[in-house]
């Protein structure tokens, strides 16, 4: 009888559920980050905003779980892997619901699914087009034109007003990074993991004596509940939105593929395209459900894949686990509802921590580049330079005007830094890289 494969053990209970808990403790923040700053940067009432983080922990549980089970030969990969909501649907969904509304947003993502689903086996086959080269930059332009949003959560989101950027909210936002950092660097184990959402917690509790912390939200909500499908209407399909949000699934793949690729190498089950097609399906079919259920599409968190290296528990079991209990925690509305509640100046600081770091992963990728005798440094300069453009020029409220005298659909295609990037890092890689008499050198397209 063949030994089972360490991927596929299954470990005491005790055990296995103390590190199902662990790996959801260090995605938790990153992943409700994504409904708050969403919510926050559209205007939704607390009430709404409580129901996306709800919505987003029930599909991120589901995601994981598929992730990690499979379902049928079509969904799952089938390793440790743990999904949450990606940051690079951050800039668009704001982009699409300050220009259409949120029927358009989750009309726009449920369209997106189903191309991810569609392409899913093919993108599988072509992953050599996407390169470090152009993951790292996308990753880099991803981190810091978040830290945006991440700042308006801060110090407020309208320039003009007499209460913006009030060093009281400055102070307390300086103060949890300062928490984050020295947790970082002093704990050990679990408890250095979890530093994030340790200081996110102690910074809420700063904030009560300031007055910024409002649980009448917390008391009002139900301790069992499910968001009705389609809560803000029948979606509806703007092809700029749709097409918008299906280059960031192209983006999501991107994302997903390095990770993927990663847990299969720490784990010793290297990663078949058959494997890796059923990975990104589960992104598209997250996209699927979070069009239906108001939530986001998912990735392979990255932060997870340290863990999974940093233990070396190899169990697929133990991120099914995490799954069980990110979707339970998604049928608890008080949950959402609390986290709802979190000051902005709290959570802004832990997201541009984040997203700094999301960056600063897209920089490591950049490291196994080859710079020298190419193209390479223009293809990062340009994406990088003209990527950014829309999120340098923004109004008082910081909405992207950067193409506001061009019609609105061209406006909601290139208002984002993370669709510019993507098409032309992906562009600029293929034609520097892949086509013409030059051939390309292995080491400088592929991963």
């Amino acid at each position: 009888m063949a030994e089972k494969h360490p991927v596929d053990e299954v470990l005491p209970f005790g055990r296995l559920t103390l590190l199902g808990l662990q790996h959801m403790s260090i995605m938790y923040a990153g992943s409700v980050a994504v409904p708050l700053i969403v919510g926050s940067a559209l205007k939704l009432d607390q009430a709404t905003i409580a129901l996306l983080v709800n919505a987003d922990l029930l599909v991120a549980g589901i995601a994981t779980l598929i992730q990690a089970i499979g379902v049928w030969k079509i969904f799952g990969i089938r390793l440790p892997v743990v999904a949450g909501a990606t940051f690079s649907v951050v800039n668009p969904m704001i982009l699409i619901g300050s220009q259409y509304g949120m029927p358009a947003v989750y009309g726009a993502m449920l369209a997106s699914g189903v191309f991810g689903l569609l392409i899913a086996r093919p993108f599988a086959k072509l992953v050599r087009f996407f390169p470090p080269l152009v993951s790292g930059t996308l990753l880099v332009v991803i981190g810091v034109s978040l830290i945006g949003p991440g700042a308006s959560m801060i110090a407020g989101h309208d320039t003009q007003s007499p209460d913006y950027a009030r060093p009281s909210h400055i102070l307390l936002a300086l103060g949890v990074i300062a928490l984050v950092v020295l947790f970082t660097r002093f704990l050990r184990g679990f408890a250095n993991q979890i530093g994030p959402l340790v200081a996110l917690a102690l910074g809420l509790v700063v904030a009560i004596p300031m007055g910024l912390v409002h649980l009448d939200g917390v008391s009002s909500a139900s301790w069992f509940g499910l968001a009705s499908p389609f809560h803000f209407g029948p979606p509806t399909f703007p092809i700029a939105a749709v097409l918008s949000m299906c280059v960031v699934m192209l983006v999501t793949y991107t994302e997903s593929t390095a990770d993927l690729l990663a847990v299969g190498e720490i784990t010793g089950k290297p990663v078949s395209d058959a494997d890796l097609a059923r990975g990104l399906a589960t992104d598209g079919l997250s996209a699927v459900l979070g069009g239906v259920m108001n939530s986001f599409p998912d990735t392979a968190f990255a932060q997870n894949v340290g863990l999974v290296q940093m233990t070396r528990v190899r169990s697929r079991w133990v991120v099914a686990v995490t799954g069980g209990v990110l979707l339970l925690m998604g049928l608890v509305p008080k949950i959402g509802a609390f986290i709802a509640a979190v000051p902005e100046p709290v959570i802004g600081a832990v997201a541009v921590v984040m997203f700094a770091m999301v960056a600063a992963v897209g920089l490591q990728n950049l490291r196994k580049v080859e710079f020298s005798g190419n193209h390479n440094t223009f293809v990062v300069a340009v994406s990088i330079g003209v990527g950014m453009l829309p999120a340098v020029a923004l109004d008082r409220f910081g909405n992207s005007i950067f193409f506001k005298n061009f019609p609105a659909w061209l406006q909601t295609i290139c208002g984002s830094p993370i669709t510019i990037t993507a098409i032309l890092a992906f562009t600029l890689n293929l034609l520097f890289n892949h086509l013409g008499s030059r051939r390309p050198d292995p080491d400088l397209v592929s991963i």
